[in-house]
């Protein structure tokens, strides 16, 4: 899938067309916009690089901060004033993260810094980035692991520079500077030097080498060169009194000739940012193209996990973006946490909200030894800063998004538990899983049965329900009794009059947006509602059937817009993650079929190329791992162990599942058109064997085989009698479809 990658797509404002049948009945009032970057990034790596403009969100691009509606635009066309490090990828809330050691060429004097020149001719692929600068300077940037290479190619002049920054962060809107608390440069020698800054409480440590032999290099402070310094130090700097400063390398330039900018990287002191460094690029090689090759192989690698049967070069771009936009986040560091403790770290988790139902399952089945650092990155950062986090960035304090969710890293601790992967030590974990649960709402909750926000009862409930599961496996019967019977309290959420939620706040969204979430009893939870025919009206109604098309905001939506579009109930059609799962709930109705419309309708009407492609946020890859799943035909059930089925977008995909090959074919196929006819399914088989029920136990899927699915114009009774799993309904009848356990135990 790598050459049909393109890092651009969720780079601007919505830009798709008019969407046809039930999709242009769906509302959202999210910001219309992927907010993902096109700049240099390496397959869960710790670095990115990216050009700087200073807008919002990523530092990259074009917009003003927005939490509604269509973003208000900074710029009319692509600027930059240098190249930073670290970004966020597709986030929405983020205001100031990162952006940090900016480096600027430039042929005019220091006090130009901070000047944006068009960005022209861009290139962006897997691993690299390119443009050429107004100034007439092309520039290139690479990353490693936890490096980056920057290649800039200067037109003829007497005087051309390299200005490195150490004191920009942020964003350049209002309130979102990041000021370094306290920082230091050296030079240790001609081209290079070491720094480090503190911000947010993480000291960031870089180590630098330039190759421009017979450039001076100097520090400099305030936009004045330090003739003679080697080093600055400042032990505290406050925003009123934060003046810029860094390094900056002169010399002249020949026509095309190149200057590289290496840094190394590190929250563990210069000494390791200079390892780092070397450790990505080998000294003795043509350091940028030699690191540009080693990430795109990598790139390819990660990226052909998956292999699919596209009816055309868009359809092909789509999944293969979205599956490398799956791929970019969280940033893994090993022994790179700031406490000095070794082994798994990692971080922009951010947020947990955004990823769990998605993302999350989608790493766990491609990589499960990147899950399985993950969880220990967790479980460490509990440990140190007490609870298991629903945000995480590269800051000492968690970022909790508290209001966003609870108990969400339960569920995937729980999935990996029933996997019966190595590398974690399950007695710890359940011991921090436990008293996680009973932390901020965990408290109000058992105290009174109920938490407000009341979808944080639906979490915590479900949190109880994930850690019982894990409190099995490890042989504690006792303790998952009593979390068993705490789980059940999810029933005090909801309404039975109404079927729905009872009052309370909803973050992003609506009592409706919430109140179909698949729970670990939809049984019980669709009797609550009056039962099958009740339960599914209501689906019926907040999905848009029988519906009018609707009109989305559009920029600065007024309170009343925002209201009246509330008001209609409806589901939020990929923009946000509140409900993202809710078109799967049919099938605990065993009406696979409506799941068929509803997703189809989703993938064919929101997803497209372009800037624009993306409906709204990408969320660290939670809106694109949405994508992948769906048009596999696949979705997992987080945190209970199943995927569902359904009618996939492509006749054929094959994933690599680490050793074990799953395929997936369709008999029947037609390739499906926006607004057209949906295509449903008749039957399924795996691995030969007829599959009645619409789910398969992922401990099989990840054994691999051939899922053959086979298609219609018009639905069947496929899986009617045979729903999921449930706590009162425990699934029973499935084939057993293997009787040997997965290569790995779990270990306690």
């Amino acid at each position: 899938m790598y050459e049909y990658v393109d890092p651009f797509i969720g780079t601007g404002a919505t830009d798709l067309p008019t969407p046809k049948g039930l999709a242009a009945t769906w509302w959202w009032p999210k910001p219309q916009v992927g907010n993902t970057h096109p700049g240099a990034t390496h397959p869960f790596g710790m670095v990115s690089a990216c050009p700087y403009s200073g807008a919002y969100p990523t530092g990259y691009g074009l917009y003003d901060f927005n939490t509604e509606g269509v973003p208000d635009l900074l710029y009319d066309r692509p600027v930059a004033s240098g190249f930073t490090h670290f970004q966020q990828s597709g986030t929405g809330a983020i205001r100031k993260y990162y952006n940090y050691f900016r480096v600027t060429p430039m042929l005019g004097p220091l006090d130009d810094l901070g000047t944006t020149w068009d960005l022209l001719d861009e290139v962006a692929e897997p691993g690299y980035y390119a443009a050429t600068l107004s100034s007439g300077v092309r520039c290139e940037v690479t990353v490693g692991p936890k490096s980056a290479v920057h290649r800039y190619t200067f037109p003829a002049h007497d005087a051309a520079r390299i200005v490195i920054d150490a004191s920009t962060g942020g964003l350049a809107i209002p309130h979102s500077q990041t000021v370094p608390l306290k920082a230091h440069l050296a030079m240790l020698e001609p081209g290079v030097a070491q720094g480090e800054i503190h911000v947010e409480g993480v000291p960031l440590a870089v180590h630098l080498e330039v190759d421009a032999p017979g450039w001076r290099q100097l520090l400099w402070y305030d936009r004045r060169l330090m003739r003679g310094g080697t080093r600055l130090d400042f032990d505290h700097i406050r925003p009123t009194t934060l003046r810029p400063f860094g390094l900056i390398f002169i010399g002249p330039s020949r026509a095309e000739q190149t200057v590289e900018v290496r840094l190394g990287f590190s929250l563990r002191g210069c000494e390791t940012a200079r390892d780092n460094l070397h450790r990505d690029i080998s000294r003795t090689q043509a350091t940028f193209s030699g690191r540009r090759d080693d990430t795109a192989a990598t790139w390819r690698d990660h990226l052909g996990k998956i292999a699919i049967n596209a009816e055309s070069d868009d359809q092909a771009t789509i999944f293969g973006t979205a599956l490398y936009h799956s791929l970019v986040k969280p940033c893994f560091a090993p022994d790179e946490s700031p406490w000095t403790t070794e082994g798994p770290y990692a971080f922009d988790i951010c947020t947990m909200w955004d990823i769990y139902r998605t993302q999350l399952p989608l790493i766990t089945t491609l990589f499960p030894e990147r899950s399985v650092a993950l969880a220990g990155a967790l479980l460490s950062i509990c440990e140190q800063e007490g609870n298991l986090p629903i945000g995480y960035r590269m800051a000492k304090g968690a970022d909790r998004f508290s209001r966003q969710g609870s108990a969400l890293a339960q569920t995937f601790l729980a999935d990996l538990c029933q996997l019966g992967l190595p590398g974690v030590d399950w007695d710890w974990a359940l011991c921090h899983m436990d008293t996680d649960l009973r932390r901020t709402y965990g408290e109000e909750y058992l105290l009174r049965g109920v938490a407000h926000p009341v979808t944080h009862t639906l979490d915590i409930s479900f949190g109880y329900h994930c850690a019982a599961q894990v409190a099995r496996i490890v042989g504690d019967t006792e303790l998952a009794e009593q979390f068993e019977h705490l789980a059940t309290r999810w029933v005090n959420a909801f309404d039975p009059a109404t079927g729905l939620l009872i009052d309370s706040t909803y973050y992003e969204g609506g009592r409706w947006n919430y109140s179909f979430r698949i729970a670990h009893d939809m049984q019980a939870r669709i009797e609550l509602a009056g039962g099958d025919d009740r339960f599914g009206s209501l689906l019926d109604s907040f999905f848009g059937y029988g519906a009018d098309p609707v009109k989305q905001v559009g920029e600065r939506p007024s309170v009343e817009e925002l209201a009246a579009g509330y008001a209609l109930n409806r589901f939020e059609g990929l923009n946000n993650e509140p409900d993202m799962e809710v078109p799967w709930a049919y099938h605990y109705l065993g009406r696979p079929d409506r799941t068929a419309e509803i997703v189809q309708a989703a993938v064919l009407n929101q997803f497209g190329v372009g800037r624009g492609g993306l409906p709204g946020n990408d969320d660290s890859g939670g809106l694109s791992s949405w994508y992948v799943w769906a048009s596999l035909g696949l979705f997992p059930v987080a945190g209970q162990g199943i995927y569902l089925i359904n009618a996939p977008l492509f006749a054929r995909a094959r994933v690599d599942l680490g050793g074990h090959e799953l395929s997936i074919d369709t008999h029947g196929f037609v390739e499906p058109t926006p607004g057209g006819p949906p295509q449903y399914v008749q039957s399924v088989r795996f691995d030969g064997r007829p599959l009645e029920q619409s789910w398969l136990p992922a401990r099989d899927l990840q054994r691999g085989g051939q899922l053959e699915i086979t298609l219609g114009p018009a639905p069947s009774e496929w899986s009617r009698d045979h729903r999921p799993p449930s706590v009162s309904r425990p699934g029973a009848g499935y084939p057993d479809l293997s009787s040997a356990p997965l290569p790995a135990e779990v270990t306690a």
